[in-house]
């Protein structure tokens, strides 16, 4: 077996780290067949940085067979990092690599002075979520997984309803307004603020002011965010949010991932309109300092 050499990805070609990715999550629970463009605006909207980010390369082939691939931002007040994702091709598991990974990964954060560390990973798999448990890592919230299909939508007409190019900064802060729970780290306004141009934004007004909102993803179904305001629910706005989301959707179908499992109203409202759930993950953070 080839020696395995980690090292920093900032010089590596995204199209090495795309086909490394590809193959390690080639068996995944959730599938990702993800082209090259999608998974650089995935990469882009989670705030990929590759100075921290690790590989594990064989020696001598230089071959890319695992990874841990980070983003930094602020979250929450604290310099933060977020496992974008770590994989090992299916060749090389069970080595060892993702601990040694994650061992070498950690003093780069902290070295970077980077104050805590975050992930999500599935529910179903228990090997990952036992090694980020070792790692330190603690569960800060459980998240459910939707999926709509565009045959289950009833197509509904909804007063003041509108699609804008985008969302202005002062109307971040109204739609952030009525969120029951704060939206996880790929869903975030950082996230969809990443890449702008990649989704369609909806918006519903009465008497001028913005009442409802969701926005979605074009090439993947993806909905980030979708919320309407307290006192103008249950009045078929948010129905007629999602009728006009599907429309936009290339894929045929809506996906909600992420969706707090403490808030009620949200997997009623889906559950309601039709949604399944098709997973479960585990959102976990590791104190830096």
């Amino acid at each position: 077996m080839n020696e395995i050499n980690p090292m920093l990805l900032e010089n590596i070609d995204i199209k090495v780290i795309h086909r490394a990715f590809q193959d390690a999550f080639s068996d995944y629970a959730v599938k990702l067949p993800l082209s090259l463009e999608n998974f650089q605006t995935m990469m882009k909207r989670r705030g990929f940085t590759p100075d921290i980010s690790m590989g594990a390369f064989t020696e001598p082939d230089q071959d890319l067979v695992g990874f841990v691939l980070n983003g930094l931002r602020q979250w929450q007040g604290k310099l933060t990092a977020y496992d974008t994702g770590t994989g090992v091709t299916p060749a090389y598991r069970k080595q060892g690599i993702t601990s040694h990974l994650f061992d070498e990964v950690l003093d780069v954060l902290k070295q970077r002075g980077v104050e805590q560390y975050l992930l999500e990973v599935l529910k179903s798999n228990k090997v990952a979520f036992e090694l980020y448990k070792k790692q330190g890592f603690t569960v800060t919230r459980t998240f459910s997984v939707f999926k709509l299909n565009k045959n289950s939508v009833q197509t509904t007409t909804t007063e003041g309803i509108d699609c804008v190019p985008g969302i202005a900064l002062d109307e971040w802060e109204i739609v952030k307004s009525f969120w029951d729970f704060d939206a996880s780290w790929q869903n975030s306004i950082d996230s969809v603020q990443a890449v702008p141009e990649k989704f369609v934004y909806v918006l519903v007004r009465r008497d001028s002011e913005i009442v409802g909102y969701g926005i979605v993803e074009k090439a993947t179904g993806d909905v980030p965010q979708f919320a309407v305001r307290q006192d103008y629910r249950r009045k078929g706005i948010g129905q007629g949010i999602i009728s006009t989301l599907m429309q936009y959707s290339q894929t045929g179908e809506l996906r909600f991932v992420n969706v707090d499992d403490s808030c009620d109203s949200c997997i009623n409202f889906l559950r309601d309109v039709g949604a399944e759930i098709t997973g479960g993950q585990y959102e976990m953070l590791l104190p830096l300092t």
